[in-house]
């Protein structure tokens, strides 16, 4: 059996477990996409609203809330996804599949790529999916931008998406192989998921955190997912909710080098925890 074989085979089953388990990506649809139609669209009309003064800052394009938080919403999406998407080693776990799996020819980090490149396929489907529910609703991304320009900004949201989920998939996969119950990964991941999200930009501003969850959101993968996204879809200058936002290109730069980073060090995480699994 060669290397590529066993790669593809790991990747086509993640596949057809995804396609097959139509009430998981329903729901992992529907909590993103409740986000954007209803705290997006009720924020905005607060925020568009003459009650709330907003400063201008000329030059930069003005954004509604509604396309600041498409992005963030992007990017959770990513996170609960590939999160969550370790799962199923767990059931192979439990249920003696992966010790058939390990006991193969196969080395298991075939297992590890194959579980990683099925878990960013599945997050970027989805990602994609919210973002078109998001321009249906509104969402004024690549806003100005000629056909070349939008094609380069979606390949460069992708690319970071790419990397965040990769990462994250390897996390997932670690955990479900060092732990033995389905209930503690659950408790885990939930565990995370919160301060992931509210520690990040994704929904609002991070300037006027205090000093102490600044620094926790300088570290926080998402964060830097975040950048990416808002940069690529919106531009290098842009305004919204009374915050200029200003990128450069040693920004997204840094911001993409810090998922790569991420992504190797929860590979290693992985490939130890599959080494040194024990399992039934």
């Amino acid at each position: 059996m060669t290397m590529g074989k066993e790669f593809l085979t790991i990747y086509w089953r993640e596949m057809i477990r995804f396609v097959r388990f139509k009430g998981q990506l329903f729901a992992a649809l529907v909590q993103p996409a409740l986000w954007l139609l209803l705290f997006g669209v009720a924020m905005t009309s607060n925020f568009n609203s003459d009650a709330i003064p907003m400063p201008s800052f000329p030059g930069a394009v003005s954004v509604d809330y509604l396309t600041f938080m498409a992005a963030g919403v992007m990017a959770m999406t990513a996170l609960f996804t590939c999160l969550f998407g370790g799962m199923g080693l767990l059931f192979d776990k439990n249920w003696g599949i992966m010790k058939e799996m390990l006991a193969s020819p196969m080395r298991s980090y075939h297992i590890q790529i194959g579980v990683g490149l099925g878990g960013v396929t599945k997050s970027l489907i989805q990602v994609g999916l919210i973002m078109g529910f998001g321009l249906v609703l509104g969402v004024e991304f690549f806003s100005g931008f000629s056909a070349v320009q939008t094609l380069g900004a979606v390949l460069g949201i992708l690319a970071f998406v790419t990397a965040f989920s990769a990462g994250f998939i390897f996390l997932s996969a670690g955990l479900a192989m060092r732990v033995e119950s389905m209930e503690s990964v659950q408790a885990i991941m939930t565990l995370l998921t919160m301060p992931l999200m509210f520690s990040s930009n994704a929904l609002y501003s991070t300037s006027s955190f205090p000093q102490w969850l600044q620094v926790i959101s300088s570290v926080n993968p998402l964060t830097y997912l975040v950048n990416g996204i808002r940069y690529f879809a919106l531009g290098d200058d842009f305004a919204a909710m009374g915050t200029h936002y200003q990128y450069t290109g040693d920004d997204i730069v840094l911001s993409f080098a810090v998922l790569i980073v991420f992504t190797g060090l929860a590979f290693v995480f992985s490939w130890q925890a599959f080494r040194n699994a024990k399992v039934k």
